[in-house]
């Protein structure tokens, strides 16, 4: 936050409006933005708020509507989201004051020159959001399972990022082919498919296979989840790959 003020007082400096671009829940450290504490500052200097809640609408607040719904903070004057991943569909959306959406609409060469969404989507869009409305013990159990499974790696000595707080479970590898050569193998011999995260998506030394547990992902998965982990980092262990 410290960094962030000297920069917001430097843009004010120079006359300049700045625009504050973060994200809810990050999808690479499973973590958190301190939202409330970014509007603030944001208020303080006179910034724009640009957030982005394309992994936690959906799972978060008591609609799903995000984040934000989740710590109650209205202060955000664009959010943008998704129609995929919690929703199921494709595409995606921005919400904000009626004045930004018709600026956007009028000059973001990125909407003017995109193809719209077809009804068939907009209609699975709407069923699935209107679902995930009324079905908040969808989100509970959700965050129960990825708590589960995050309890259950920790007990058995599988490191998962000390600062993942979400549904997102990173288990760190920190070697890139290590990691995608453990990524191959759960897959060809255990039948598991976790996507291998390496550089540049995160930085030389953080290579992980990524993890996010489902609703519908059962105790028994989870156990022959972290039992086949044991084995490959056993494997690697004795050099048996």
């Amino acid at each position: 936050m410290s960094d962030l003020e000297k920069k917001l007082k430097e843009a004010t400096e120079q006359e300049l409006t700045p625009c504050i671009v973060f994200e809810s829940v990050y999808s690479m450290d499973g973590d958190v933005s301190p939202i409330s504490s970014v509007c603030d500052l944001a208020e303080k200097y006179g910034a724009i708020t640009y957030i982005d809640e394309v992994h936690a609408v959906g799972l978060y607040g008591a609609t799903g509507a995000g984040y934000c719904e989740e710590v109650g903070e209205t202060r955000c004057d664009i959010i943008n989201g998704t129609l995929g991943k919690a929703f199921g569909v494709q595409g995606g959306y921005i919400a904000g004051d009626g004045i930004v959406i018709d600026a956007i609409r009028s000059v973001a060469s990125g909407f003017i020159f995109t193809t719209s969404t077809s009804p068939v989507i907009c209609s699975g869009a709407l069923a699935s959001i209107k679902y995930l409305r009324d079905h908040p013990d969808l989100r509970a159990r959700h965050q129960e399972r990825a708590a589960t499974l995050t309890k259950m790696l920790r007990e058995n000595d599988i490191e998962v990022l000390d600062i993942a707080c979400t549904h997102i479970v990173p288990v760190m590898i920190r070697d890139a082919k290590k990691c995608k050569a453990m990524s191959d193998m759960l897959l060809n011999d255990y039948g598991i498919y976790i996507q291998p995260i390496n550089y540049p998506t995160v930085a030389v030394g953080e290579e992980r296979l990524r993890i996010a547990p489902t609703p519908l992902h059962t105790d028994a998965m989870m156990h022959n989840l972290v039992e086949s982990l044991r084995k490959v980092f056993k494997r690697f262990a004795e050099g048996c790959v």
